[in-house]
């Protein structure tokens, strides 16, 4: 069976009323993180949304029911200001549930327009990192705060240190955009330190801006 992973990025306090809408087509439930958006204006929250607190949403499904979960917060949020918050997915290869893994059965066609690029710092460097980012032509992204669950002496994740307290910064950019935007993060002094972050992108497919069109 094929999953995806929806994401949905809204302004705070927003984020029960999108796992509530999912819920209703079919999502068996969803996780709420807080942010910070760190768009510099109003045209350039179409990607960032804003150097305001936001929520994130992301929900697990499978395909039967993920474009049902998707047309559902659109329609939800057709009425709301534009823009309003984003949505989109990506595949999930490999799932983990009640004990078993859960592999796709085929890798998907890579036919999406963005890529969601997902930078990784110590607590703190997420500013240095949208930053270098906006320069390379990245034009917003979303800060969550986080920390390692490990102890010292336990295993890197990616070969990065994840005790301390980190910045999570997520940023969605046209393809044409990310390979210069993960090449400009990666040349920072703050992720020149072996185990300092990491950066990575997938796929961000069914790119939806949210809200009154």
């Amino acid at each position: 069976m094929s999953y995806k992973m929806i994401i949905s990025i809204v302004p705070k306090d927003a984020g029960n009323e999108i796992v509530k809408t999912a819920r209703d087509a079919g999502s068996p439930g969803g996780t709420v993180f807080s942010g910070q958006g760190t768009a510099p204006n109003a045209f350039l929250q179409i990607l960032g949304l804003g150097d305001t607190s936001k929520e994130m949403v992301i929900f697990l499904a499978d395909q039967t029911v993920s474009q049902n979960i998707r047309q559902h917060i659109i329609d939800s949020t057709s009425q709301k200001k534009a823009p309003f918050g984003i949505l989109l997915s990506i595949d999930v290869e490999t799932f983990y549930k009640a004990g078993n893994f859960f592999d796709q059965e085929t890798k998907m066609e890579n036919n999406s327009t963005h890529q969601l690029i997902n930078i990784i710092v110590n607590r703190g460097f997420a500013q240095d990192a949208m930053s270098a980012a906006r320069k390379a032509g990245a034009t917003g992204g979303t800060i969550l705060k986080a920390h390692g669950t490990a102890k010292e002496g336990d295993a890197t994740f990616f070969g990065a240190e994840i005790v301390p307290e980190k910045d999570m910064l997520l940023i969605v950019a046209p393809n044409e955009k990310a390979t210069a935007i993960l090449e400009a993060v990666q040349n920072l002094d703050c992720l020149k330190k072996p185990g300092s972050g990491i950066a990575f992108s997938t796929p961000a497919k069914d790119f939806t801006i949210l809200g009154k069109k």
